[in-house]
């Protein structure tokens, strides 16, 4: 038997689900294969960011593959006609491969599964981008869960399954092999370097030193975006350079060599989670992609300004830690998640702006950017997501600014025309005496904004805005 494997957001060799069951079922005859698409490639909210880490994520496999003995066969096109032309080409018995989970991607999967079954070739789908994949937890009632508290539990009676081998040997093939594109070929002329390297050598670097140094004291210090308190792994967790079950086992391997780790594993593999739970709630909701979850709120008047949403993008709009974090996210392709919760909160409650102006905007930007996790993140944050009692919950980004930033080292770095103000005033600008502000050299409203909107007005709005829609349900 010869097996094709078709690579996808599972950039990688080691504890790979498709690839292991690939290897065991032709004994080693395996041929790796992968295509870009145009239609992922050409859509809007494609960040240049993530095209880059992609290519450097697949040019570390190709050097791997290289290694195992083998070749990454190439090609670019609809995968509908790709996939079986390979598995032609490679006289495959079965294509293998992991699944997806977005709407569109599921839709793509059951089309090339119907070519290549006509072309009489066997497929082979297996989950492995989740810790619990969709369907293997349900409410008592049968139901999907809605609420992350009992999803989480459920998840936890389940347990973590432990991290597959490395393949090591890959079977040599005649396959046309493309060049890998370049990034300026792809029609991307500009974009930030991505904060960190793309590829599975880099990832597993990335692990390493996150299970060594940051995880100790993560529970307590991975809200404080000024300090390197987070494990950075999102965007290799997103192309699958790293399998969450790998992450899972280096974090509580950790803890179990030190035990005064163990509340730090325990919060960090809680926050992978999370991100199992948006992917099941997309999973189970598809019509997340584009309307609020509770559909309710899909009658919200948003009253905002265009100018305003303007301000918000430009990370200029008076407030400093809204404003540090865009100008963060625009610097690098990424933005530490207090951050995110602080600027959509702050969009959506204070500006009065459309959540989804905001979501497309990070996936145009973030080199992590993820279907379910953007979306999910942005619906809590919105109060339109699986949340009981949301529209209450609107951040003051002043205080959050205080509380997660209060030596200002974050507001300092991305906001330096305010790097002079002392810590005390530096996350309300406006309520520093005039000398502290000539002696900081800042002038409100010429060398940095004045607020754009009150706060505490724009509060008081919001919750009356959400409260109307909710009252008529």
């Amino acid at each position: 038997m010869r097996a094709l494997v078709w690579f996808r957001k599972d950039l990688r060799l080691d504890d790979h689900t498709a690839l292991d069951a690939a290897v065991r079922d032709a004994h080693g005859d395996v041929v790796p294969f992968y295509a870009s698409e145009p239609a992922i490639l050409g859509r809007a909210d494609m960040a240049a960011t993530r095209v880059r880490f992609a290519l450097e994520s697949i040019a570390d496999l190709a050097a791997a593959v290289a290694r195992a003995g083998s070749r990454l066969a190439l090609d670019h096109g609809h995968a509908a006609e790709t996939v079986p032309r390979a598995a032609r080409a490679a006289r495959a018995d079965a294509v293998y491969w992991n699944d997806e989970y977005e709407p569109s991607l599921r839709a793509r999967d059951d089309a090339v599964e119907r070519a290549l079954r006509d072309a009489g070739i066997g497929v082979r789908r297996y989950h492995d981008r989740l810790l619990v994949p969709p369907e293997a937890v349900r409410t008592g009632a049968g139901g999907p869960y809605t609420v992350f508290g009992p999803f989480r539990r459920a998840c936890e009676a389940v347990g973590v399954a432990a991290p597959l081998p490395a393949v090591t040997r890959l079977a040599g093939h005649d396959l046309p092999v493309k060049p890998l594109a370049t990034f300026e070929r792809l029609g991307f002329a500009a974009a930030p370097q991505p904060p960190w390297p793309g590829g599975a050598t880099a990832a597993r670097e990335r692990l390493q030193a996150f299970a060594a140094g940051a995880l100790a004291g993560y529970a307590t210090r991975r809200d404080e975006p000024g300090v390197a308190g987070t494990s950075r792994l999102s965007a290799d967790l997103k192309f699958g350079t790293l399998s969450p079950r790998t992450v899972a086992a280096a974090v509580m391997d950790a803890a179990r060599a030190d035990r005064r780790l163990a509340d730090d594993a325990d919060k960090y593999v809680a926050e992978l989670r999370w991100r199992d739970f948006y992917a099941h709630v997309l999973w189970h909701f598809p019509h997340v992609e584009h309307g609020a979850f509770r559909r309710e709120f899909d009658a919200l008047r948003w009253e905002g300004e265009p100018r305003h949403l303007d301000a918000w993008r430009a990370g200029r709009t008076g407030y400093p830690v809204v404003d540090a974090a865009m100008r963060e996210l625009a610097a690098t392709g990424w933005m530490h998640n207090r951050a995110r919760m602080i600027v959509a909160s702050f969009l959506t409650k204070d500006l009065l702006l459309d959540w989804r102006d905001g979501e497309r905007w990070f996936m145009t930007h973030l080199v992590d950017g993820d279907l379910a996790s953007n979306n999910g993140g942005w619906q809590w944050a919105a109060g339109t997501g699986t949340d009981a009692q949301p529209y209450f919950r609107v951040f003051n980004p002043v205080l959050q600014g205080r509380r997660f930033d209060a030596d200002g080292a974050y507001v300092r770095r991305w906001v330096p025309e305010l790097a002079a103000l002392p810590a005390a005033r530096l996350h309300a600008p406006w309520e520093a005496a005039p000398l502290d502000l000539a002696a900081a050299g800042v002038t409100l409203g010429h060398t940095y904004p004045e607020p754009i909107v009150d706060h505490a007005e724009r509060r008081d709005l919001a919750i009356a805005m959400y409260a109307a829609v909710a009252k008529q349900r």
